[in-house]
């Protein structure tokens, strides 16, 4: 089975929290030999924490991992003073510590030690106060494979959404609303697809403006850069189509009438999918559902994540789902198989 590095994500979050109840379930060792990588102390409180009535194996190399049931293996870096760390506060000493995490899996993921990587939730400011200043995960692992075509791809249930763009302003968001990369994210999309045991990817395309801009009464975006390259995709075999109104495109996907959606910005796409994976009890005051796979896609690498962030606000509480870090390492064993 693949060895599947498992990173703590900011040890003031939920990120250990999540990891170790994941481990707890027994499904997960008859699907991948897992290896978190962090703090084995911060592990070790966070079995506390959850009272997950296990048994924390601190390693320095995967190779000395025990991967049975009952036991975490943690591969230790020792960055975190836990006496001084604090529940759901943004600091240099976590933002690094969880940095570190990342950077380790990625060495081991290029160096074959493990086969795939999951990551926790990171806080960028904490992050960006430790003096490394990315915009977020999908950054880090394309600047440490030197990766220069990349996407994010989130997955829930039959939605498999790609982005032409993430992390910037809506206004950059449109400009970047360029034929060549259209066109790359939806083949990036396609081949995804396949990886996951799809033989014929149906990809649809979301419009830009509102109705996919009325035959151009809203905008142009659509008859001169994203009809432009879906049409080059067809051409190559791909089976796209659009560029089709977002307020219905979505809806069709959900249903199960594509096999991804390429969103051209980024609450276009993550607007929906989690609307599909989230529940929020108002009465409870807490999210009773957090589903939802982040895939980077066009790495050397195989790298999923959860789909949510740190949730300071219920870190240290043992009450955080760990719903969307199982799914995330389910399909980081899946797509290792593949690879």
């Amino acid at each position: 089975m693949p060895v599947v590095a498992i990173t703590m994500g900011d040890p003031a979050g939920i990120g250990p929290e999540i990891a170790v109840k994941a481990l707890t379930r027994r499904s997960v060792y008859e699907m991948c030999r897992p290896l978190i990588v962090g703090d084995a102390k911060v592990i070790s409180a966070a079995a506390g924490i959850v009272e997950a009535g296990i048994e924390v194996n601190r390693v320095s190399e995967p190779a000395e991992a025990e991967f049975r049931y009952g036991t975490v293996d943690v591969l230790d870096l020792a960055n975190v003073d836990v006496a001084a760390l604090e529940f759901g506060k943004v600091s240099a000493m976590a933002g690094n510590a969880a940095f570190e995490a990342v950077r380790k899996a990625i060495e081991l993921s290029l160096a074959g030690q493990v086969d795939a990587a999951v990551t926790g939730p990171i806080h960028k400011e904490a992050l960006n106060l430790a003096g490394h200043h990315f915009a977020g995960h999908t950054e880090i692992f394309a600047h440490f494979t030197d990766t220069r075509e990349y996407a994010m791809m989130l997955v829930e249930g039959n939605l498999r959404v790609v982005h032409v763009s993430t992390h910037v302003s809506l206004r950059e968001a449109c400009e970047l609303v360029k034929k060549e990369r259209v066109l790359k994210v939806i083949e990036l999309a396609d081949r995804a697809c396949k990886g996951l045991g799809i033989d014929k990817p149906r990809v649809g395309v979301a419009g830009l403006n509102p109705h996919a801009s009325d035959g151009g009464l809203f905008g142009s975006e659509e008859e001169k850069e994203i009809g432009p390259a879906v049409e080059a995709a067809r051409a190559a075999g791909i089976g796209a189509e659009g560029p089709v109104p977002a307020d219905t495109l979505f809806g069709k996907a959900a249903a199960g009438a594509y096999d991804a959606v390429i969103a051209m910005y980024h609450d276009q796409g993550h607007i929906p999918l989690k609307l599909a994976g989230f529940c929020w009890d108002e009465r409870e005051g807490r999210w009773t559902s957090v589903r939802g796979v982040n895939v980077t896609l066009g790495l050397p690498i195989v790298r999923t994540s959860v789909d949510h962030g740190t949730a300071f606000d219920q870190a240290g509480k043992g009450t955080a789902s760990a719903e969307s870090m199982v799914s995330a390492i389910e399909l980081a064993a899946q797509l290792a198989r593949k690879e």
